[in-house]
């Protein structure tokens, strides 16, 4: 930790020359990436640290040019060390969408996410992105039978419990594989957008977007891990971003259509974060993330109970749920 430490002081050193800078801990997330707000006499910048033996700049940096030549509020790069994994970004302030969402102004934050979605998702792709495939859906909700039951819960799975897994996430692919395909940011949610005083909103986290279902960031947004909201609010900001994404892209996608690929898409996402968030606890020690999984696990429970094809995976959460309430 002092090398990396050393590092970072000794090349914001070099970048700024004789001018004075501070430096103090913005914030971090669940990779192995942590930000630092810089500040000298004159601005204030946002110092990313990714350690390249774990994470990968050159995607970062792909997409944050496709995102910013579409007008994206994205934040902008004024130095770079790839080799040394640090990069010197514009600073688009400290207040996130969790920190002021409230009843009297979320149905405009959330209009203006959705307008900047929108623009995300019909960015042209200087740069083919990484096939969100069925083989990566899939994976990723392995992750809640390894690590949320398994690891967890501490519960081994019998055969029948196998193949009801097994058969949930066929069925749930078959509604994913089937959507139109569009730039997926993967964790366009509540703490990944910040509050902007001019071109609300900023987007941050995006290097790990993906070519794949165009409903995946609605229900990042909408079913956030972070912060829930009443399913009528959740219906009518469905009904803008179909209405815009139907003129927009001159289709006629009937909103029951549309619904039921949000409904199986946020099956899909939940099992994969609630699979993380336990990963994150017991093989990085973020434990906090652990506070999240029982209102992610109620999102998952009601796209259980509106499928009759859903029903046996229904039965098995009501098996663990003893488990569960242990935990």
């Amino acid at each position: 930790m002092l090398n990396r430490q050393s590092q970072r002081h000794h090349w914001l050193a070099d970048h700024f020359g004789h001018r004075n800078f501070t430096l103090s801990p913005a914030s971090a997330d669940a990779s192995f990436r942590q930000y630092f707000r810089v500040v000298t006499n004159e601005h204030t910048f946002i110092l990313m640290d990714a350690p390249p033996e774990q994470e990968n700049l050159t995607a970062f940096l792909e997409i944050q040019q496709m995102l910013i030549k579409h007008h994206i509020h994205v934040p902008e790069v004024y130095g770079r060390n790839l080799e040394q994994g640090f990069l010197l970004l514009s600073d688009l302030g400290s207040t996130l969408y969790l920190d002021v969402l409230n009843e009297d102004n979320a149905i405009q934050l959330y209009k203006q996410a959705i307008d900047s979605l929108l623009k995300l998702q019909i960015t042209p792709q200087t740069s083919p992105l990484p096939k969100y495939s069925q083989e990566l859906l899939n994976n990723e909700m392995l992750l809640f039978d390894e690590w949320f039951i398994g690891a967890h819960l501490g519960y081994e799975l019998d055969d029948k419990q196998c193949r009801v897994l097994k058969e949930t996430r066929q069925w749930l692919l078959g509604y994913a594989l089937e959507q139109p395909r569009v730039m997926v940011h993967r964790d366009y949610h509540a703490r990944n957008i910040m509050v902007t005083e001019n071109n609300n909103p900023g987007i941050i986290d995006f290097q790990d977007a993906v070519h794949g279902p165009f409903s995946y960031d609605l229900v990042s947004l909408l079913k956030d891990c972070y912060i829930s909201w009443p399913d009528e609010f959740v219906q009518q900001l469905c009904d803008y971003f179909i209405q815009h994404y139907n003129a927009l892209h001159h289709s006629s996608i009937a909103m029951s259509q549309f619904m039921e690929w949000f409904h199986t898409m946020t099956a899909q996402r939940h099992l994969k974060t609630i699979g993380i968030f336990c990963r994150l606890h017991y093989r990085d020690g973020k434990s906090h993330y652990l506070n999240d999984i029982p209102r992610t696990l109620k999102y998952l429970k009601q796209v259980a109970e509106k499928y009759p094809e859903l029903y046996e995976f229904n039965q098995l959460l009501n098996e663990l749920q003893p488990r569960i309430k242990a935990q």
